[in-house]
């Protein structure tokens, strides 16, 4: 059996980023940057108001106190947006609102609060230094300052800061398009009824949601049905719009119903193979369409199928993106019982994390089928293919479920 280790390294080895585009900032969410982003204008752009209040200068009411008050006439306000010249009288002021241009023989921002808040004259019972609540053109960021370097992934925050500096459009690798398909005649779509032999379809429904969990847009295909044209039919179908793409069911080493296997060995550009793990041993990886867009054949068994996206599909989703292959956050605890594990598998068991007191504790229930048991998990014990028992009270390696 393969490791772990070598399987996604080939896997990884074998993606192609997606080509960079040029992005509007409604469509750059989650993309990764192909430039660095400098900016062209200074941030911001011109002295302004970081309060309401009053524009001083700041000599002709340094001696205020709450007990010996400075009053001066209000010659005007400045609302934000207002994009006239304006001009501060020594011995005068002008009532200013937050975002304001600051007038030229203003050095300061009295804040409301420090004031009667009168609009013909206004006390003022505190002496603001000089500067005092004015953000300064630049001070931000200066013209030709880098904002954003290449490889970064866009968040809401990076939106705010392209949108500040006035870009309407990016260079980046948008987030991959990722279809998730089952396969099988058992599977039925939820909320219809099933006959003896049947069982309602759940892992499409589970990967897409963990695609979209993870930063990516994701869609379902239908249910293919346990027939070789049909599910070559379907795939090709599924490759419309989509950068990867997911099957669940029909991998297992060996047996005529394994049909995506069956489907796809022919084609010779989809190695299926069995990796050293529990849950998740049979996997397929490989190219398909005239694209060459990059096919993950998970199996059937849920809690395999979630497993393996999660180490293997969600690496790779980011490396279309030429950013770092994004993984599973690991950390170590102790176990609060003892776990057993097969000789030669690495296992992956389903656990509940103590963070506070650095434990972890495998739920009931292990089997690749068990679902339930998986809602109930927010971590993955990871035990070394060579060790087939620890004790409780030994340190491991902890997988924090997203």
């Amino acid at each position: 059996m393969q490791p772990v280790e070598s399987y996604l390294d080939e896997v990884l080895a074998a993606i192609r980023p997606l080509p960079p585009r040029e992005l509007r900032l409604d469509e750059a969410i989650g993309a990764v940057l192909a430039e660095d982003v400098t900016a062209a204008w200074a941030l911001p752009p011109f002295d302004n108001s970081g309060m309401d209040g009053y524009a001083v200068l700041a000599a002709d009411v340094a001696a205020a106190t709450p007990e010996r008050p400075v009053t001066l006439p209000v010659r005007g306000e400045v609302p934000a947006g207002d994009t006239r010249t304006h001009h501060l009288d020594q011995g005068t002021c002008l009532r200013i609102m937050t975002g304001a241009p600051v007038p030229s023989g203003a050095d300061a921002i009295v804040p409301v609060e420090w004031t009667d808040g009168g609009s013909a004259h206004v006390t003022i019972s505190r002496a603001p230094e000089p500067g005092n609540s004015i953000r300064r053109a630049g001070g931000d960021a200066a013209v030709g300052d880098v904002l954003l370097t290449a490889g970064t992934r866009v968040g809401p925050v990076q939106i705010g800061l392209l949108a500040a500096a006035g870009r309407g459009t990016v260079t980046a690798r948008p987030s991959p398009r990722i279809t998730v398909m089952s396969t099988g005649d058992e599977l039925i779509e939820p909320g219809q009824p099933v006959r003896p032999g049947q069982i309602w379809e759940s892992n499409s429904r589970m990967l897409a949601a963990a695609a979209q969990q993870a930063g990516y847009p994701a869609r379902r295909h239908a249910i293919a049905p346990d027939d070789k044209a049909a599910v070559l039919a379907a795939i090709e179908e599924a490759l419309a719009g989509t950068d990867l793409l997911v099957t669940t069911g029909g991998v297992s080493m060996g047996g005529e119903h394994d049909i995506i296997k069956a489907a796809l060995q022919d084609l010779g550009t989809v190695a299926f193979r069995k990796i050293a793990m529990q849950p998740g041993m049979p996997q397929g990886f490989g190219v398909v369409g005239a694209a060459g867009t990059p096919i993950f054949t998970l199996p059937g068994n849920p809690v395999s199928a979630y497993v393996s996206f999660q180490l293997f599909v969600r690496p790779a989703a980011s490396a279309l993106q030429s950013f770092g292959p994004e993984r599973l956050a690991a950390t170590s605890a102790e176990l609060a019982g003892p776990v057993r594990s097969p000789s030669g598998r690495r296992s992956y068991l389903r656990a509940v994390l103590d963070s506070a007191a650095g434990t972890v504790a495998p739920v009931s229930g292990q089997s690749s089928h068990q679902l339930a048991s998986l809602a109930r998990a927010d971590a993955l014990i990871v035990v070394p293919e060579s060790v087939t028992e620890l004790p409780g009270g030994a340190t491991v390696e902890v997988l924090m479920l997203p």
